[in-house]
């Protein structure tokens, strides 16, 4: 039976959740996990470290950026795997930032075949779309994409 009090090494960490050394490395240099040094000096991890590093794979596959997942991760308790309740808890956070990113994609893909939104991109349909440029006085870059709408008032 394995203890589960005992801390595993990188290397083992890294082979059981399908990353690299390096991998383990970088997440904790950016606060995604935490581990400690042996009297030997080698780094060591709890194996709570093994889910969390799960549902930083799960976030990165889904488009969550680092910075956010951190942010999330930084709420829950460390020492301890994390539960159902926390996985709950960590998806619903991430629902919202999701959804609003297909919905944005979903725009630009109806949009590709067109103008970007600025005018840039389509000659043809910038005096259309965007007459004397007055969009620019709404900002920088791809307004109407931005906005979620196709065409000028």
């Amino acid at each position: 039976m394995i203890d589960v009090r005992v801390p595993i090494s990188v290397g083992e960490l890294a082979r059981r959740c399908g990353v690299t050394i390096a991998t383990v490395h970088f997440y904790e240099a950016k606060g995604l996990i935490h581990g400690q040094r042996s009297a030997g000096n080698q780094r060591r991890y709890g194996r709570d470290t093994l889910r969390r590093i799960a549902i930083i794979k799960i976030a990165k596959r889904a488009g969550i950026p680092l910075a956010a997942i951190k942010a999330a991760l930084d709420e829950l308790p460390t020492g301890r795997p994390l539960t159902s309740k926390d996985w709950a808890y960590l998806s619903t956070g991430w629902r919202d930032m999701l959804t609003e990113r297909i919905l944005s994609l979903t725009r630009l893909r109806d949009q590709l075949d067109g103008c970007i939104g600025c005018g840039c991109l389509s000659m043809e349909d910038c005096p259309l779309r965007n007459p004397g440029d007055h969009l620019s006085l709404q900002g920088q870059g791809a307004v109407l994409l931005e906005q979620g709408n196709g065409a000028a008032d």
